[in-house]
């Protein structure tokens, strides 16, 4: 028997039944104590340990404006464009090591 894929958009998502939100309600209501983890150990700080960000993740950039040295933004800039991508990776770079050194 052949199966009909289904897909949903925000814009084509079918309303919620009250019979739906009143179980949604229920879950939010019930405590954390009462949630079987059983088939999801939780994870030991060893594991954790040696863990490593996906490389789907993306930091959310904000818009900043920062005074900086007129000879440290001549430089970045004499690397040719994207200058402000070079630095953010440079204080990218010194946030891990310091982050590294902090965890040591």
């Amino acid at each position: 028997m052949k199966t009909k894929m289904v897909s949903y958009t925000l814009e084509t998502l079918p309303p919620l039944t009250e019979a739906r939100r009143a179980n949604l309600r229920a879950l939010a209501a019930r405590p954390d104590s009462e949630i079987d983890f059983s088939d999801i150990p939780e994870l030991t700080d060893e594991q954790w340990k040696n863990a490593e960000r996906s490389h789907f993740y993306r930091p959310v950039k904000r818009q900043i404006t920062a005074r900086v040295d007129a000879d440290v933004l001549e430089w970045l800039k004499s690397h040719g464009r994207g200058y402000q991508s070079r630095m953010n990776a440079i204080l990218r770079r010194e946030m891990l090591a310091a982050h590294k050194s902090v965890a040591k």
